[in-house]
């Protein structure tokens, strides 16, 4: 018999009995879970317990090899579930040689927002005005993330997933962090943390799913 989805709003996003097979080795195995809106999910688990597969899938960067993966409203059409996303990998996505104005420049553009308006806002909320204007490949790695993090969020996205973001980030980097996250939810958005700092999960999360060799821990 089919295990039927959680109960979800329809803007959130439902995986059901999902799988993800690379060769021999399952990342995940029959994974059912819920991602509402307006909440901060925490993902933890120890290394290869396919936290940042399911991240991958529910970001539509990989398929599942089986079960069903809703996007609520806008369905399973990746153009759309991607205008409306905003990650935060191990990559910053950011270009080594430009500025990280630049960078954030051309990340409004892509998304048809206005850069000016968008580069002010993000200089106010992480804080960037002492290095913005060097190239991106001389910041240390706490100020790597802060632009990273800034790029991800420059179209407004309602759905948000973050990779390891405490990565490089001092005390005063971690609570900044945790504070976007939670504005991010509070503005209605699904934010999913995938995170080996269990304090951090704690302290940011307001559910938290747990992962073993690819199942969720009962």
């Amino acid at each position: 018999m089919p295990v039927p989805a959680p109960l979800v709003p329809p803007e959130g996003v439902v995986l059901t009995q999902v799988s993800k097979s690379f060769g021999p080795v399952r990342a995940l195995a029959s994974v059912s879970a819920a991602f509402p809106p307006s909440v901060v999910t925490a993902v933890i688990g120890a290394n290869g317990s396919g936290k940042s597969t399911l991240l991958s899938i529910v970001g539509t960067l990989a398929r599942p090899t089986s079960g069903r993966v809703s996007h609520g409203a806008v369905g399973g059409n990746p153009q759309q579930i991607r205008a409306r996303l905003g990650w935060l990998g191990h990559d910053s996505l950011c270009y080594a040689d430009l500025t990280g104005r630049e960078n954030l420049e051309l990340a409004a553009r892509l998304y048809d927002v206005d850069p000016a308006a968008a580069v002010a806002s993000a200089i106010t909320r992480f804080e960037l005005t002492a290095f913005l204007e060097r190239p991106f490949r001389t910041y240390s790695r706490g100020q790597r993330q802060r632009v990273a993090l800034a790029r991800s969020l420059i179209h407004g996205p309602r759905l948000l997933l973050l990779d390891e973001p405490t990565t490089g980030l001092d005390a005063a980097g971690c609570l900044r962090l945790r504070d976007v996250v939670r504005e991010e939810a509070g503005n209605g958005s699904i934010v999913i943390v995938v995170t080996h700092d269990e304090a951090f999960a704690a302290e940011v999360a307001s559910r938290t799913i747990r992962l073993e060799r690819g199942r969720v821990a009962s």
